[in-house]
């Protein structure tokens, strides 16, 4: 009950540290038909391909979310946010759908250790850049979860054994084979006093994944898939909780920046929650 008490009381200081900070009404977003750029687009940093969570928005630019792992120049085992080496602010993104590169706004890792975060729940788990949307591009953007719909906001408590997760996957090691992409799924409880959800899929994430939407039954974003684990169950993934990320990311840096959410209906879990 405590660790659920927590996880709201971080929803609610990321709700109102980055709404009140951003009080520009949302973007005109393109037809979700029809755009080109919205959250599950690949991304490619310096090469190393991952999966877009969200969309963000202030009152100059839109954003679309990855992993901050995605701009890591060390090994694959280098999870460790306050110590792993990552390529710096201002880095060009490629971003499908999109005419220009994208720029590396925001790391979460870079953010620690500028700031000599020590917390070791914040280091393992806070896993989340933001990717700045070149201008000439944004009436392309929608920021509708394809296939689920949503997010319709942010989840609040955290996660409980057995609780719905969803996902939307787009590694290119599929081959393109998009009805693989959709995933659903369960929590296994949450990890790092809130931090973190090991979640369970019938697909699981593999690399390529990294950086995408996890949604709650409600449709709420829940989290960023960032680890694929061996325990407690093989092929399990550490999804990073956004909540605790959005409001690390209003309390170090300048950026206001508001999660977008979708102009599709959420249309909910299809196997029985």
């Amino acid at each position: 009950m405590r660790r659920r008490l927590l996880s709201a009381l971080v929803a609610v200081l990321a709700v109102c540290a980055i709404g009140a900070a951003s009080a520009s009404a949302a973007p005109t977003w393109a037809p979700a038909s029809s755009a080109a750029i919205h959250p599950g687009v690949q991304v490619f940093t310096n090469g190393a391909q991952c999966t877009t969570n969200f969309i963000f928005y202030d009152a100059s630019n839109v954003y679309i979310g990855q992993a901050a792992h995605c701009s890591g120049t060390g090994a694959a085992t280098d999870t460790n946010g306050c110590t792993a080496a990552s390529l710096p602010i201002g880095t060009p993104v490629d971003i499908t759908g999109a005419a220009h590169p994208g720029t590396l706004v925001y790391n979460s890792w870079l953010t620690m250790q500028s700031l000599g975060e020590a917390d070791p729940d914040t280091c393992a788990f806070n896993d989340l850049a933001l990717v700045k949307i070149d201008p000439a591009d944004v009436a392309g953007v929608n920021p509708s979860v394809p296939f689920w719909g949503g997010p319709t906001g942010i989840d609040g408590d955290g996660t409980a054994t057995g609780d719905k997760v969803l996902s939307f996957g787009n590694s290119e090691l599929r081959g393109g084979i998009t009805t693989l992409s959709p995933k659903e799924g369960a929590s296994l409880d949450d990890d790092g006093n809130g931090w973190s959800h090991t979640v369970y899929t019938a697909t699981p994430g593999i690399p390529g994944d990294s950086g995408s939407a996890f949604l709650n039954k409600t449709g709420q974003a829940l989290g960023v898939l960032s680890t694929v684990a061996l325990a407690p169950l093989a092929g399990s993934n550490g999804v990073g909780d956004i909540a605790h990320e959005l409001a690390y990311l209003a309390s170090h840096t300048s950026l206001a920046v508001t999660l977008a959410t979708g102009t599709e209906p959420f249309r909910g879990p299809l196997l029985p929650v």
